[in-house]
């Protein structure tokens, strides 16, 4: 039974996404459910960089629905090229905002955000068929090295998804 991750905090921000992910395949190992995996994800997360929200949005047809996450309640749903998260799905690329106030049509899912990052999953056939979104309380709290982390994570999601 797995309790938590294990990741020494003196390691480099970029070394604890690396171990997240090397505990991430061993955790999920063989699973198949979607919302299992992205469970595991999303608390393993939420756990090791301590975000406000850590969390999924699945493609539903031409929105975004709510999927597993840690943290304050959130939006349902999020149209196609909306916000944050639409803009990744849209452009099937990673938005770092480290303003969300100074972000045009920012939709505010929780008043406590105050820097977003949402990273695209693609699936087999490259269609992006979720977004990764991480919101903190601070300004400016994420950078290209969690860009890259992310983005690691999402392409071994895309992959077992």
């Amino acid at each position: 039974m797995v309790e938590s991750i294990l990741i020494s905090s003196d390691l480099s921000k970029a070394e604890r996404y690396n171990q997240v992910l090397s505990q991430l395949k061993i955790i999920v190992g063989a699973e198949t459910n979607s919302t299992a995996i992205l469970s595991i994800v999303t608390g393993a997360l939420h756990e090791v960089f301590n975000n406000l929200w850590t969390g999924f949005y699945i493609v539903d047809g031409d929105s975004l629905v709510l999927g597993p996450y840690q943290g304050p309640l959130a939006c349902l749903r999020i149209a196609y090229g909306k916000g944050v998260c639409g803009l990744a799905w849209e452009s099937k690329s990673t938005q770092i905002v480290d303003d969300v106030n100074q972000f045009p049509g920012h939709i505010v899912c929780n008043s406590e955000s105050k820097s977003e990052i949402v990273v695209p999953v693609l699936g087999k056939n490259g269609r992006v068929i979720a977004v990764f979104d991480l919101d903190s309380d601070k300004f400016a709290s994420y950078d290209e090295v969690d860009a890259k982390g992310l983005s690691q994570i999402t392409t071994w999601l895309g992959e077992k998804l």
